[in-house]
């Protein structure tokens, strides 16, 4: 908005009435309470899960403080969470400005904490003092335990504010802090804790941290979990890269500290065309990198391309390995610990520090020559695969290309099959991948034309877990949707999120296991090569009904057998009558509207990127080549499945 219009409008205002009065100040934890997402970025199952991190990030901080070796997570029956450490606990005594327990202080006040004092802790991670105090604020209750100086000290908290002082109880056993807490009902309308997801995360810290011994107890249903890894960071590569075949043998790791700032890498080269890289810092995943990733990165470039000129493989020296091709099947994981990280990008998770860039690339550079140089034959066969890859690169430019020219046309470079929307703002529109062209014929009829596109694939797309990038690019489906899509695929220098088409793409399948088949195909094929869209959440899978239910005029759409037969019970058993859908394209036009496509009745579903190293062993597993962890995968997992169709 212009600045006079905004003048205009300040001197329209009634001034009478704004007054100091009209100014609120929230004290203490009241403005967490007011607004939680600013301080756990939403109050979804996201959310929820969040407070669990950040209770935990406090005994991570003694681990790494070198403190703690132990850490117990228990979800308890009532469906609260409890964190034990055996660290040094939080110190009791009474804080000299404030007056009362330090331990108070810490659990009631932002900002609150150790992790500004050097001396207490050179590095954290967490919300950087806020944590604890915001996840007291968010619960319903919140009881504290410390064991230090021979005693135990307890304090309970209802929604942020102490019930009663600290009480010392005498004969408390060795060190440590235990938090146990209720999320509120009030902030949190979902407070299912998920023992996968939070799994996940300690899993991850675990292999970050290693020799620290953690245990995840749900009391729910019994199951439990220990994650302990004196291998580290190699063992985590080993652990992501399990479902693929090595050709070096043992990750190549390394740890040294240059500059005041530690650094620890492990890497290994696979079969696979698939990179993967996972970068942290103090413990936090740096999901848009930064610029230790561009250290890194500089540095494999640098050291692979000079030792293939020494191996005098570039005989014409016309040719030289890219960043792409050095990182083909490379799975990776980098860590650093800086005193004083700073963070940017849209997640706030991209690593800004300058100095940083230089550290890491002059570590990498010369620990991964010094390696190779000790191990030629394992350098050698890194030093084919990345020229096999750069050749490989060229096909592909030429098949892109080729891409290119084939779904040209004159009204706008869109393909052919797809039936275009009227509106223009990206943001309105909707994009539907239809499976098969009966169901499309469908949707084109049902869909709203103003605002729904929709794009027919034939078949099943091409596995993109097994292929280049040039055999991705020569399969006509992908072709279509990249056209569709807008947004090209790749590397930043291909993929500009800015060409996006449509504010959502929705995947709409058969509810059968051909339809699920096609759309782990397609999710494979975003997440590998758009992965960016997912990131944004711009990914949706529709939810399409598998049965009808109806008695006269009065009819039920249903989605699994219950509902079904909740269906049959309203309508009464005497005269119903069920269809079941086999797939999308046994649907009138007008069906597959009000039921799958309809925005005011429909049911989508957000793909989201929860975990990325979790999500890449899981496609890896699904469609890779090694069928070991797959039939492992599916027998874990048979007992979920619901509307199995045999």
């Amino acid at each position: 908005m212009p600045e006079t219009d905004v003048k205009v409008d300040m001197q329209n205002q009634d001034t009478e009435g704004y007054g100091a009065d009209k100014i609120q100040v929230l004290k203490g934890l009241e403005a967490v309470r007011k607004r939680p997402a600013m301080y756990i970025g939403d109050v979804s199952t996201r959310g929820l899960h969040h407070l669990v991190y950040e209770v935990v990030d406090n005994s991570i901080d003694e681990a790494m403080a070198g403190w703690c070796t132990e850490i117990e997570l228990t979800i308890n029956e009532n469906g609260s969470v409890t964190v034990k450490d055996n660290g040094r606990g939080i110190p009791v005594e009474e804080h000299p400005v404030e007056k009362r327990s330090a331990l108070e202080v810490v659990m009631t006040m932002l900002h609150a904490g150790g992790k500004f004092s050097k001396e207490t802790y050179k590095v954290s991670g967490g919300l950087h003092g806020v944590g604890v105090s915001v996840v007291n604020a968010l619960s319903e209750w919140l009881e504290v335990e410390v064991r230090r100086d021979g005693s135990r000290y307890v304090q309970r908290y209802e929604r942020g504010i102490p019930t009663g002082g600290v009480e010392e109880h005498k004969g408390g056993r060795g060190t440590g802090t235990q938090t146990t807490f209720m999320p509120d009902p009030d902030v949190f309308k979902q407070r299912d804790f998920s023992f996968e997801t939070i799994c996940h995360r300690l899993r991850e810290l675990a292999y970050l941290n290693s020799g620290l011994k953690i245990t995840a107890t749900d009391k729910r249903d019994g199951e439990q979990e220990v994650f302990h890894f004196d291998g580290g960071l190699a063992a985590f590569v080993k652990y992501l890269d399990e479902t693929r075949t090595s050709i070096q043998g043992k990750p190549i790791y390394f740890s040294l500290e240059r500059d005041g700032i530690p650094i620890e890498v492990a890497l290994q080269f696979n079969d696979s065309y698939m990179e993967n890289i996972i970068t942290y810092v103090n413990n936090i995943n740096t999901v848009e990198g930064g610029t230790h990733l561009v250290g890194f990165k500089s540095a494999l470039t640098r050291t692979l391309n000079s030792y293939a000129y020494k191996l005098n493989i570039f005989k014409n020296g016309k040719m030289s390995l890219s960043g792409e091709d050095c990182r083909e099947g490379l799975t990776a994981v980098i860590s650093i610990r800086v005193p004083e990280p700073q963070f940017e990008g849209q997640t706030k998770t991209k690593l800004g520090n300058s100095d940083v860039k230089g550290v890491v690339e002059s570590v990498v550079n010369d620990k991964l020559s010094e390696f190779l140089e000790e191990h030629p034959q394992i350098a050698r066969r890194i030093i084919e695969k990345s020229v096999s890859a750069a050749r490989a690169r060229d096909a592909a430019r030429r098949a892109r290309d080729i891409a290119r020219r084939k779904t040209a046309l004159e009204s706008g470079n869109l393909p052919g099959k797809l039936a275009d929307c009227s509106d223009s703002h990206r943001e309105l529109t909707e994009l539907f991948i239809v499976e098969g062209d009966s169901a499309g014929g469908s949707a084109k009829q049902g869909r709203d034309r103003r605002f729904q596109a929709i794009l027919p694939l034939k078949g099943k797309i091409l596995n993109v877990e097994k292929a280049r990038l040039d055999k991705i690019l020569s399969n006509d489906e992908i072709r279509t949707m990249i056209s569709a899509i807008g947004t090209g695929i790749g590397t930043e220098e291909e993929f500009d999120l800015s060409k996006l088409r449509y504010g959502k793409i929705i995947l709409m399948t058969d509810a059968d296991v051909d339809g699920a088949h096609i759309r782990t195909l397609l999710l494979t094929f975003l997440f590998r090569h758009m992965r960016r869209l997912i990131e944004e959440g711009r990914i949706y899978i529709a939810q399409a009904p598998l049965f009808r239910v109806f008695k006269g005029k009065k009819e039920r759409y249903c989605f699994d057998e219950e509902e079904r037969d909740a269906a049959i019970k309203e309508l009464g058993t005497q005269g119903v009558h069920m269809q079941r859908y086999k797939g999308l394209g046994e649907m009138n036009p007008g069906q597959l509207w009000a039921t799958t496509m309809d925005p005011e009745k429909r049911t989508v579903l957000q793909v989201t990127l929860e975990d990325a190293a979790a999500a890449d062993r899981m496609f890896t597993t699904l469609m890779g080549d090694a069928v070991e962890p797959r039939r492992a995968f599916i027998e874990r997992n048979a007992k979920y499945v619901r509307n199995l169709d045999v």
